[in-house]
C-alpha cells in the first residue's frame, strides 16, 4: 500500500475496547447502494469480516438471497461475499459488533437546493446508540465542508464518548464510477481526513487494507472539499463545452472536430464533450452542496450557479434541435413519432439517476410528440408517473419512427447500421459522423 502524508499510528482508540464481543466483525457498512456495496465487496475480498445495514428490507433480503441490485456488483460477487461471512441487516444491532463503521447513505438535494442530511443524521444516531470505545467511524456520503465535525461528531458524542479519545472519526469521500472497469475501488486513491491525527491514522490503516493508495488530507473539511472540488471542476467544464456546442453551431464551427484537435495538446487541456445534459449521482448534485454552504456565508458561487443554468437548459436545446430537424423534413413535432435511444445517465450501466433523458422526454411530450424508447439495460421506463412504450427490435423501429435521438451510446448499439436504417437520426453523443446524421 502506498500512503501519502500518513502519520504514525498509536493511541488508545486503536484498542478494541472493553465491549469487544466474540462475534465481532471488522466492518459494518451502512447503506448498501452504489457506494456501500462495492466497499463491502472489496473488504470481504481481502478477508475482512463484513456486515451491512440497509433500511430497505427488499435490498437486505435480495442480498441475503445472493442477488445484487448494483451494476458494478454481480450476483456471483454477492455469493462470494456470503461465503466470506457477509450478511445484510435492517436492524442496527449489528453495528455494535463492528471495529469500523462506514456510513454510505444518500445525500440528495432538499427543496431549498441544499443537501438533505436526513439519512446521514439517521445513520449517525443509529451508530451513536451502539457506539463503544475503540471503534472507527467514517462518513463517506458526499456533503458540504464541516458536516463531519459540525453534524456527525456532536451526534456521536451524545453517547458520552469523545472523538479522538474514545473513538476515531474520519471522512473519506467516495470515488465510485459506475461501469468503470479500469478504475475500480482498489485502484482509485482513497482520500482520508480525520478529526485528529490519531483518527486519521486509524482511517489510513483501515483503508490501506482495501485500496492500493491512501492520501491523507489535513482534516475532515479538506477531505470533504476535495470531493466537491472534483465534481465542481467537471460540472463547470461540461457547462463550458455545452455552451460552446450551442455557439459553435451559430458560428458554423464543428465543435466535435475543435475538441478533437484541442485534445491533441499533451499538456494544459482536458477534453470534455457536450451532451443532452448532465446526469448521475455526483455532477448534478454535489456542486450544489458547496454553493449552498457558500450562500450560507453570505457569498455567491457564481461559477456553479452559471454552470447549473447552462447544463439544465441542454434538454430544451436538444428538443429545439429535434423540432428543427423535423421542420426541414416538412413535419411538425406535434404528432411526430420520436424514438429515444439510451435513457441511462452513462453508457453500459442501468443507472438512471438524474438522466437527461427524463427532461428530454418530458419536453417532447409537452409538445405533443409521440415518444417511445429503447435501452438494453432498462426494460421499463416512466416519466412523471406515465409509462413510456419500449420497442423491442431497435433496428426495425428506427425505420418507422419519424426521428430517432441517440441519448446514450451503449456499446450494444450498432451505430453505423442504425444510421443507415433510421429515417432521421440525431446524435447527441458525437459518435456518428456521416451524411444524413445530425450531430449535437
Amino acid at each position: 500500500m502506498q500512503v501519502e502524508q500518513a502519520k504514525p499510528l498509536g493511541d488508545k482508540s486503536e484498542q478494541p475496547g472493553d465491549a469487544e464481543q466474540a462475534d465481532q466483525v471488522e466492518l459494518a457498512v451502512i447503506g448498501l447502494g452504489y457506494v456501500g456495496l462495492p466497499l463491502a465487496r472489496e473488504a470481504a475480498s481481502v478477508g475482512l469480516r463484513v456486515v451491512g445495514l440497509d433500511r430497505d428490507p427488499r435490498v437486505a433480503a435480495a442480498l441475503n438471497a445472493g442477488h445484487s441490485h448494483v451494476d458494478d456488483v454481480s450476483d456471483a460477487d454477492v455469493r462470494r461475499m456470503q461465503a466470506a461471512g457477509f450478511l445484510a441487516y435492517t436492524d442496527d444491532s449489528c453495528l455494535a459488533r463492528a471495529q469500523t463503521v462506514v456510513i454510505c447513505v444518500p445525500t440528495p438535494l432538499s427543496e431549498d437546493g441544499g443537501p438533505d442530511l436526513s439519512a446521514v443524521v439517521s445513520a449517525t444516531r443509529a451508530v451513536a446508540g451502539r457506539l463503544r470505545r475503540g471503534q472507527l467511524i467514517v462518513l463517506e456520503s458526499t456533503t458540504y465542508p464541516g458536516t463531519t465535525e459540525e453534524v456527525v461528531k456532536p451526534l456521536l458524542e451524545e453517547s458520552g464518548l469523545r472523538a479522538g479519545e474514545d473513538f476515531a472519526l474520519a471522512f473519506s469521500p467516495e470515488r465510485i464510477d459506475p461501469g468503470n472497469t479500469t478504475h475500480g475501488l482498489r485502484a482509485t486513491p482513497k482520500v482520508v481526513g480525520g478529526c485528529t491525527p490519531s483518527c486519521a491514522a486509524r482511517a489510513v490503516a483501515f483503508y490501506g487494507k482495501i485500496v492500493d493508495t491512501v492520501v491523507q488530507a489535513k482534516g475532515t473539511r479538506e477531505a470533504e472539499m476535495a470531493k466537491l472540488l472534483e465534481n465542481t471542476y467537471r460540472h463547470v467544464n461540461i457547462a463550458l463545452v455545452n455552451e460552446l456546442a450551442i455557439l459553435c453551431r451559430e458560428l458554423h464551427v464543428d465543435v466535435w472536430d475543435a475538441i478533437r484537435c484541442a485534445g491533441t495538446k499533451p499538456f494544459g487541456f482536458q477534453a470534455f464533450r457536450p451532451s443532452a445534459g448532465v446526469g448521475g449521482h455526483c455532477i448534478p448534485i454535489d456542486p450544489n452542496y458547496l454553493s449552498y454552504k457558500v450562500r450560507s456565508l453570505g457569498y455567491e458561487f457564481r461559477f456553479v450557479e452559471l454552470a447549473r443554468e447552462i447544463n439544465a437548459r441542454m434538454p430544451e436545446y436538444v428538443v429545439r434541435r429535434v423540432q428543427d430537424l423535423l421542420n426541414t423534413e416538412g413535419r411538425a413535432l406535434h404528432g411526430s413519432q420520436v424514438l429515444l435511444l439510451g435513457v441511462t445517465y452513462k453508457p453500459d450501466i442501468a443507472d438512471q439517476r438524474e438522466s437527461p433523458a427524463v427532461p428530454v422526454a418530458r419536453l417532447l411530450r409537452k409538445r405533443d410528440a409521440e415518444i417511445a424508447f429503447h435501452d438494453p439495460f432498462v426494460t421499463e421506463w416512466s416519466v412523471d408517473g406515465m409509462a413510456v412504450p419500449r420497442v423491442i427490435d431497435v433496428t426495425t423501429a428506427v425505420r418507422s419512427f419519424d426521428l430517432t435521438v441517440l441519448l446514450q451510446d451503449h456499446s450494444a448499439y450498432d451505430l453505423p447500421r442504425l444510421a443507415d436504417e433510421a429515417r432521421l437520426l440525431f446524435d447527441t453523443r458525437g459518435r456518428i459522423f456521416r451524411p444524413g446524421v445530425e450531430v449535437l
